[in-house]
């Protein structure tokens, strides 16, 4: 029958997950308090297992079996054998055996698979042509060494003598204490005569003609795979030279008796399996996100030009600067502590008790029994991040300072100049300011970490984190309170001007401020989210960066801002749009995201050195939907326009221009196939929801024009009808029973909605009634809306769409089944984190949000909604004496 041990290498996967795992949870689970198991190592382990790339190696006899043999008979113990092929079938985690043995002898005995590097000959031997290439100078030496150990010792009882590619051994395991020291002395010796390193290797005593490699052979392993460190374990002494080359993360273990360098002792090569199988069990935890804080959970921080993520324990996991866009500072949610964070935490062990905005304000507090930290980004010149963080209470707290520049890819080493830390080695200066506070510096050669401990009984801790202020004043954390309250009375003003609705004010309000922090004021443009790569699906490879703005996605934020109220959002986006228009070369070529900086992006690419979120491969940077064609991006801009207007009372002579060029777009190019708002990476396609935002670009450009008296292009009725009857033609799928996704397709899509919902189709035609119908049978699960189910040429699968669950609320309500709005729109409601914020998605089968965090279009698709079933209140919701409204 066949064992774990022989499997093929394409049960790997399975090994991961059923069989070995419930072993090596039995081995963990075993008493381990006399086998060199201290808590000590635990949390080194806990620490080696989140690293972005792990090289686990080790010797063989005495570490991975119980003695070395003198035949290929001793086997590795099994339990060793089976974690050892875990963790090399684990992404970005390598394993490697490195031995006295030949290379031949090595394999033959161990009998591991391919995914485990093999390494013989005391690291000398890595490839089984290196037993044919020894010259004949080096045979004849070794063919005298072996004739001279024969006649001199292998008689002794006990003895045995064994020829390997570079080197004799000699095997004293049965000899008798006395025989082994005789024969040590006497190998010794003729090791000496001809020129030999002479190894002591426990009962191994190897004459080599080549010194000791293992060192080596560990930096060869680590350098050709890009590990980030390793694990080296052995027994012996050419195992001590490898242990001492570990440095910073990395970790050695010496097993069984005798002097050792490692910092950590196990009793003998079974406590050494359970190591391997802890490991394995945490490792396997990490990467695949069964310890990943729940994207919902995060809270976000910003101040108009820069943003940052907070876990529910007030870890700063996400940052960048000096641009949303530009290389993370803190990027701990896409790979854990070495990836960056800025931690603060109890001293005492406790759990938190609750994170919550300060009321109308970005500023968070997060609290425990004895310690509040409240977090905020303060104003600051353009091109300066400015991250406060402010700790009270009566307790003691931990601060961990570990900045990872361009996704931890940067490296740097770090200063204490008195109340400043400074990081040395970067482009722009990042200097932590924290009067009073003393930090512990620490490297592990590539980048530093500063900690320190301090009492909050002697009052509150600032620390003041500014990143490319090249002349920063001096600290004043006396100031701080002063300075906060300005940063909370601003935000409150601007609040206070919002008409919000009398359905979930808090929570619009919240949405309001979300969107708000999105827009970058330097520059006018709107982040579609703050984040990259939070995948779609748990460990799949749909991974945006979304750090840019969309034409679409901004003007749709600001547009619900201006429906609020706040129309200054719009006039920065607008004239943003303006000013790429005039280095475009004609507005039917806009792109359909650009960069805060109006700057096309750059090519998409990859950063390998992340494991994402919760194992989701791969990390992106950029986005080549850039690239594509998108021609509904239009629409949006010209909706923007005549809401501002209207808002406004009056229409500014450059959004009328502005208007004219959107329509001019749509003129020269509407007839094209495009990629369509959901970017499929595939041929272009005649896509519904394209030709209904055409419709609306001239629509609306044509109702602006009526209103404040500006003469239209005779061209947009006309234009404006053919569109509208060639889409209600050809948009249409018998099969389907309902608009499609594009035409000659009977593939369903929740954009579709928006023929009733932009007015291109009465809401009370059939055809309308029959599309909600058709999307609420086959896109809506519970209370998310998918926004499709074809096959759109990418792997793995993906959430509903939160904006596609705010369509059909708004669909529903056109069509006058209010209770059913209602339904789904208290459904959604429930599905807000904790600090009011959502994502991009849900997946409604495993309960888990995904996307990018939090999104713009999840946020302002909430507060239309809100704002619309402020209208239609139901009859349990309507106060006495209401008449219902209709849709």
């Amino acid at each position: 029958m066949a064992t774990p041990l022989n499997q093929s290498v394409a049960d790997s996967a399975l090994l991961t997950r059923s069989l070995p795992l419930g072993l090596l949870r039995t081995f963990i689970q075993s008493d381990l308090a006399d086998e060199g198991f201290t808590p000590t190592l635990l949390a080194e382990l806990k620490v080696l297992a989140r690293v972005p790339g792990l090289l686990v190696a080790c010797n063989y006899g005495g570490t991975l079996c119980d003695a070395e043999g003198i035949s290929t008979e001793t086997l590795p113990l099994g339990s060793a054998a089976i974690a050892l092929r875990a963790l090399a079938a684990l992404p970005n985690t390598h394993a490697a055996v490195i031995s006295g043995r030949s290379l031949r002898d090595l394999a033959a005995v161990s009998r591991l698979p391919a995914e485990v590097h093999l390494i013989g000959s005391h690291g000398a031997e890595s490839d089984m042509a290196f037993a044919h290439s020894q010259d004949l100078a080096t045979e004849a030496t070794l063919h005298t060494v072996s004739t001279a150990l024969t006649e001199a010792v292998g008689y002794q009882e006990g003895i045995w003598i064994e020829r390997k590619p570079v080197a004799v051994s000699v095997h004293t395991r049965p000899a008798s204490p006395e025989v082994v020291q005789v024969v040590t002395e006497t190998a010794g010796e003729i090791a000496r005569v001809h020129g030999l390193f002479f190894i002591v290797d426990g009962s191994v005593l190897d004459l080599s003609v080549v010194e000791p490699a293992k060192a080596d052979a560990l930096e060869n392993l680590r350098s050709r795979l890009g590990a980030s460190a390793a694990l080296y374990a052995g027994d012996a002494y050419s195992d001590e030279l490898a242990i001492a080359t570990l440095r910073g993360p990395d970790l050695g273990l010496h097993v069984g008796p005798g002097e050792t360098r490692a910092s950590h002792r196990l009793r003998d090569p079974e406590s050494f399996a359970r190591v391997l199988a802890l490991l394995f069990e945490l490792r396997r935890a990490w990467l695949f996100g069964e310890d990943a804080v729940g994207l919902e959970r995060h809270t976000m921080i910003g101040n108009g030009s820069s943003t940052a993520l907070l876990t529910p324990d007030a870890k700063v996991c996400w940052m960048s600067h000096p641009l949303p866009d530009s290389g993370s500072l803190f990027a701990h949610i896409l790979g854990g502590d070495a990836a960056g964070h800025f931690s603060v935490e109890p001293l005492k062990s406790s759990q938190v008790l609750g994170q919550r905005y300060v009321d109308s304000t970005m500023i968070v507090e997060t609290r425990w029994a004895d310690v509040t930290v409240t977090d905020y980004l303060e104003p600051a010149p353009d091109g300066i991040t400015s991250l406060v963080r402010v700790l009270s209470g009566t307790g003691g707290a931990k601060i961990v300072f570990a900045p990872r520049p361009d996704y931890a890819n940067a490296p740097f080493s770090m200063e204490a100049r008195g109340d400043e830390l400074h990081v040395v080695g970067t482009s722009d200066p990042i200097i932590l300011f924290a009067p009073g506070v003393s930090f512990a510096i620490t490297s592990d050669g590539l980048h530093a970490t500063a900690t320190a401990s301090v009492n909050l009984q002697d009052g509150p801790v600032v620390l003041n984190l500014r990143c490319g202020d090249t002349e920063p004043a001096l600290a004043d954390p006396d100031g701080e309170t002063g300075r906060r309250a300005g940063v909370a009375l601003h935000s409150r003003r601007w609040v206070q001007d919002l008409e919000l609705p009398s359905v979930k004010p808090s929570l619009v309000r919240r949405s309001a401020l979300v969107l708000r922090a999105l827009v970058h004021e330097p520059t006018g443009a709107v982040l579609a989210a703050p984040t990259t790569s939070l995948p779609e699906g748990i460990g799949g490879t749909r991974n945006w960066d979304y750090r840019y703005c969309w034409l679409r996605d901004g003007s749709m934020t600001v547009n619900a801002l201006v429906d609020l109220g706040s129309t200054a959002e719009a006039a920065g986006f607008l004239s943003w749009l303006g000013r790429i228009l005039e280095h475009a070369p004609g507005p039917e070529w806009l792109h359909p995201l650009y960069s805060v900086t109006g700057a096309p992006l750059s090519t998409e690419a990859v950063i390998d050195s992340l494991p994402g979120y919760a194992g989701s491969r791969p990390v992106r940077i950029g986005n080549a939907a850039d690239h594509q064609v998108q021609l509904d991006v239009f629409g949006p801009v010209a909706e923007l326009i005549h809401g501002v207007s209207s808002r406004n009372g009056a229409l500014k002579d450059d959004h009328w221009d502005l208007l004219v060029q959107m329509a001019a777009a749509v003129l020269a190019r509407w007839h094209e196939p495009d990629h369509g708002i959901w970017e499929a990476r595939r041929p272009p396609r005649h896509h519904v929801y394209t030709k209904v935002m055409c419709w609306v670009t001239l629509d609306r450009a044509l109702r602006t024009a009526a209103r404040h008296g500006k003469a239209p292009d005779p061209s947009w009725e006309p234009t404006a009808r053919t569109i509208r009857e060639e889409v209600l033609r050809e948009g249409w799928d018998d099969s389907a029973a309902s608009y499609t996704v594009a035409y000659d397709s009977p593939d369903l899509d929740a954009a579709v909605l928006h023929i009733g919902l932009s007015g291109l189709l009465d809401v009370t035609d059939q055809r309308f009634l029959d599309t909600v119908t058709a999307v609420e049978r086959e896109l809506r699960v519970g209370p998310t809306v998918f926004r499709y189910r074809y096959d759109d040429g990418l792997p793995g699968l993906e959430g509903g769409f939160h904006i596609c669950t705010t369509w059909l609320i708004e669909a529903y309500v056109a069509v006058g089944r209010i209770e059913e709005a209602w339904d789904l729109f208290d459904q959604l409601v429930n599905l807000f984190g904790p600090t009011g914020l959502l994502p991009e998605e849900y997946d409604p089968g495993t309960e888990t949000h995904l996307g990018n965090h939090p999104q713009a279009y999840s946020h302002l698709g909430f507060i239309r909604c809100a704002r619309i079933l402020d209208r239609h209140k139901p009859e349990a919701k309507r106060p006495l004496g209401m008449s219902p409204k209709r849709g």
